[in-house]
């Protein structure tokens, strides 16, 4: 049973599909989500969110926000996003090869 995850940040909305599982950096340590969760409400801190589906990897980097759970609903609030590693490594190789 996969939950409904939304990224939002002042920017605008991130990311909005469904997951397998969510890892939040919150305030005091990395918080793994999985369907059935219990409700939760934790503050975040500078680090990754990685949304995992079918095997495959999303990552967003953040500075700072919160994560709401209720329902296997997962809503990360930020406010604001660093591009992550494999943003950066993508826009390197594509200015390289113009």
């Amino acid at each position: 049973m996969a939950m409904k995850v939304e990224i939002v940040s002042t920017h605008g909305l991130l990311f909005n599909g469904e997951a397998d599982s969510v890892i939040v950096p919150a305030a005091d340590g990395d918080l793994g989500i999985l369907p059935g969760r219990q409700p939760v409400l934790a503050n975040l801190r500078e680090g990754s969110v990685r949304i995992k589906t079918g095997g495959q990897t999303e990552s967003f980097d953040v500075v700072a926000g919160f994560v709401s759970v209720d329902d296997d609903v997962v809503q990360v609030v930020v406010d604001n996003t660093k591009p992550s590693k494999n943003e950066l490594k993508k826009a390197t190789e594509a200015a390289q090869a113009d």
